[in-house]
């Protein structure tokens, strides 16, 4: 019964990683998530249900448009397998025994609801380097409301995760702004704010942290390559979500370890 839990938490993720296509292309554009249907950039054509399953029919169709042919990008499938994979770990790490119960499954739901958003925040920041209040503002709520039922915060915790989220980011932007640079933008506090009601004070200082490193590595790494200047726009939110990633699923052992490396008493 735990196989087909895990079965369907990756066909739902799959299924919802096309809706995290939907909200990576039309969020930038201010577009409406609902209207029109799904239709190549291209041509504008619909695409029908049967040529938009996930990832079955971008091999299908070879990549391309069924109907002008025109090449379809392959963060498309990208997106979809990811959301696929991240479900079906969520659903390994947050429900092992079935059938679930109450607060197991409200875990479950609200992980998938974190693990969306990211997901879509990530690629919307590579892309176009903003992070939609749409998505940031909604996750804050939803990740406040989920403490009381998710099994590594509570209410108090989570509230501090936000305030830290959002706190932290700001001195910084206002440490930098004295020297008329640029740290971060404000979309980048809004989603820490996110991440910070969803895994508490420690799951966002890890996620800061673990972001700061992946920012200056695969940062620097892109500016020595392409021989960019060094306030080179960069986007953190990319960082940021992939960071999160390893909180959400890898937080707790990580500060047991730490407090246990430390010799701190839990």
């Amino acid at each position: 019964m735990v196989t087909l839990l895990l079965v369907f938490s990756a066909l739902l993720g799959l299924a919802c990683g096309s809706f995290a296509n939907v909200l990576i292309f039309r969020l930038p554009r201010d577009l409406s998530i609902v209207r029109p249907p799904s239709h190549c950039p291209s041509c504008d054509k619909e695409i029908k249900w049967y040529r938009n399953i996930p990832v079955l029919s971008f091999v299908i169709l070879g990549g391309r448009c069924a109907d002008c042919k025109a090449r379809i990008s392959p963060r498309y499938p990208l997106v979809e397998l990811l959301v696929g994979v991240l479900f079906w770990f969520a659903a390994y790490n947050f429900a092992p025994a079935f059938p679930p119960d109450w607060r197991t499954v409200l875990t479950l739901v609200s992980s998938w609801i974190f693990l969306l958003f990211t997901t879509a925040l990530i690629f919307i920041d590579l892309e176009h380097y903003i992070l939609p209040d749409k998505l940031t503002l909604p996750g804050i709520v939803i990740g406040l409301g989920s403490s009381f039922f998710l099994p590594w915060t509570s209410p108090l915790e989570s509230i501090a995760g936000a305030a830290a989220g959002a706190l932290i980011p700001s001195a910084l932007i206002g440490l930098y702004a004295l020297r008329k640079i640029e740290a971060m933008g404000w979309g980048d506090v809004k989603m820490l704010a996110m991440i910070g009601a969803f895994l508490g004070w420690q799951g966002v200082i890890l996620t800061l942290l673990i972001g700061a490193v992946l920012g200056t590595v695969i940062g620097g790494l892109y500016i020595l390559t392409r021989k960019k200047d060094k306030r080179t726009q960069l986007p953190f939110g990319t960082f940021l979500g992939m960071a999160s990633f390893v909180s959400i699923f890898w937080g707790e052992s990580f500060w047991e370890w730490y407090m246990g490396f430390s010799g701190v008493s839990p």
